[in-house]
């Protein structure tokens, strides 16, 4: 089992900056990779970005060159940094794990609001 708590979500004007922190527990070992995924009402959840054991990232089109996902010093902590916010990055920021298992683990998730 993992557990994932996210933290740093709020309430921001477009053009302004958010940093999103997820810290992993459990049986981070078999942690493979983790990565920040975003949903709103009516619509599916979709990839935000994602960093591999090894350090590669991948992002979502719509946010390549404002957010940049990392990992803190203890592998068991990923970060979204958020820059130059827009309204339709408005979400619920979810964090994801996925295991050597093939098991995928959710965080409950943090809202960001960014007004015009």
């Amino acid at each position: 089992q993992v557990q994932l708590v996210e933290s740093g979500g709020g309430l921001v004007q477009a053009g302004g900056s958010l940093r999103l922190s997820c810290v992993a527990s459990g049986n981070t070992f078999s942690v493979t990779s983790m990565g920040w995924y975003r949903q709103t009402p009516g619509k599916q959840r979709e990839l935000v970005a994602t960093i591999s054991s090894d350090g590669s990232t991948n992002y979502a089109d719509s946010v390549k060159g404002r957010f940049t996902i990392s990992r803190g010093n203890a592998k068991n902590i990923v970060y979204l940094q958020m820059n130059s916010l827009k309204p339709e990055d408005t979400a619920v920021y979810y964090c994801n794990a996925y295991t050597l298992a093939r098991v995928t683990y959710w965080g409950q998730g943090t809202q960001v609001t960014v007004s015009s």
